[in-house]
């Protein structure tokens, strides 16, 4: 295949992986690739009858869009499978993909390696937002009503309700389908208003090519002349000082111009480890909201609502069923749901509690079979707070490294049956006091510290989904 097709489908493959469910992904997209472009005229290749029509029907539009963004003009897209490529090159004088009348340039500057960043700031952007996020589809629970009502107030009066307005939960559970519905609902209510919406590991890579191609100042005026922006997953800003450097000057310049600023994250600001104190103290300075996982009844109208906008047939006993067997995710009941529904298709049978159970199989089991151990308790914390393990069992005792350390010994007293000197024994060596003494200072905290009480359920609910 052509090296440049090469490159546009791989820069499409690697978006669509962080926009879809990976058992989505891995079922739809692994085995396509980008076969013909001329003429604006793009087909993509498909394994199978069943694998065309899926695409078609259900990631048309965001397949179509992503490919738009990232060459920067508009196209036919096409799905086909292999023998179907064939007869349309030979109908149009074609004998292979890659043949140089083609026309793509060889130059990689000719992709758009960053749909969002690489756009021209004007009072046309049309920044990277997924069509499929937006407020209509997004479904609202206990759990997430009250960010769902803070993201809309932002989007309908931006800059005037709350700001900066901070989103935190944890993964899966839909804070970056609020972020692109804000963006979107911005746009239809206030077309002249400039939107940008950007991840910080983009942010921070734009950063890093600003100052080697000597385009600081460019940099800098991208991104503070835009009247709203969402940044996404701002806790990789941790431990990257020049690049809190940066944001914390952009932060200041937008919010003191009165610009509408929205930032999401998988924790509380307060619990953001090596973020400077004067952009912490920034973040805190608005609304903080966070989104729990959702409680039985929002993950059946999440199902639902799915299985109407796919046309999957499902009765509701099936989708109790995916309800109560995957609990903390919603891109993991998504998930489960397409695949029930491919399982089905490949099997020729309809959907049942029988062939649900059948197709998750495999995922319910490793899930049961996986014994809560400290082990395990250490790595999720570690994770949680972007510590090492080895930070857990080691010496140190500023807050960034104590504070997760506490937690993890609390949650081993709380989770295992393990005794306390193995407990201090698995952290180090430390002395089974020690752990007594993080079990009661955790408890004493639990009282009065709203965050560090959803912080607890939040690893609980992790670990114990694991």
């Amino acid at each position: 295949m052509d090296h440049s097709l090469n490159n546009i489908w791989n820069k499409t493959l690697d978006i669509l992986s962080s926009e879809l469910s990976k058992p989505t992904f891995d079922t739809w997209l692994k085995s396509t690739y980008l076969a013909f472009f001329n003429n604006n005229v793009m087909i993509v290749s498909v394994p199978n009858e069943f694998a065309k029509d899926w695409l078609q029907s259900r990631y048309y539009n965001i397949i179509k869009n992503t490919l738009q963004l990232i060459i920067n003009h508009n196209i036919d897209l096409y799905f086909y499978l292999p023998s179907e490529i064939e007869t349309y090159l030979n109908d149009n004088g074609k004998s292979q993909v890659d043949e140089s009348d083609i026309h793509i340039q060889e130059d990689d500057n000719y992709i758009n390696q960053n749909p969002v960043l690489n756009t021209k700031v004007s009072k046309n952007l049309l920044s990277f937002l997924n069509p499929k996020y937006q407020f209509d589809s997004f479904v609202i629970g206990s759990s997430n009503r009250f960010a769902h009502a803070a993201s809309l107030a932002v989007a309908e009066s931006p800059a005037k309700s709350y700001n900066p307005l901070f989103i935190y939960g944890g993964v899966g559970l839909g804070k970056t389908h609020l972020m692109h519905a804000i963006g979107h609902e911005v746009f239809s209510l206030y077309p002249n208003l400039i939107v940008l919406y950007v991840s910080s590991e983009t942010f921070t890579n734009e950063l890093i090519k600003s100052i080697r191609d000597y385009k600081t100042v460019e940099f800098r005026n991208k991104y503070r002349t835009i009247d709203v922006l969402l940044i996404d997953d701002i806790q990789f800003l941790a431990g990257k000082e020049s690049t809190q450097e940066e944001f914390f000057h952009t932060f200041n310049s937008l919010y003191e111009a009165n610009k509408q600023i929205i930032i999401s994250s998988d924790r509380p600001p307060k619990e953001i480890p090596t973020l400077e104190d004067r952009l912490r103290s920034r973040f805190e300075c608005g609304l903080i909201t966070d989104i729990q996982p959702p409680d039985l009844e929002t993950r059946i109208a999440i199902l639902s609502k799915k299985a109407a906008n796919d046309n999957i047939d499902i009765p509701d006993e099936v989708l109790l069923f995916i309800a109560k067997h995957i609990k903390s995710n919603i891109r993991e009941l998504e998930g489960a749901l397409t695949r029930i529904a491919a399982y089905a298709v490949f099997e020729g049978k309809e959907i049942n509690s029988e062939l649900a159970e059948k197709s998750l199989q495999d995922i319910f089991s490793s899930n049961n079979n996986r014994k809560i151990t400290i082990n395990l308790i250490q790595e999720t914390v570690a994770q949680h707070f972007n510590v090492k393990v080895t930070d857990l069992k080691g010496k140190k005792r500023t807050r960034n490294f104590a504070y997760p350390r506490h937690i993890a010994m609390y949650l081993c007293r709380l989770l295992t049956d393990s005794s306390l000197p193995k407990i201090g024994d698995s952290f180090g060596g430390k002395d089974h006091t020690t752990v007594l003494h993080a079990q009661e200072k955790i408890e004493t905290s639990l009282q009065t510290d709203v965050e560090l009480q959803l912080s607890i359920k939040k690893l609980t609910e992790t670990i114990s989904s694991s």
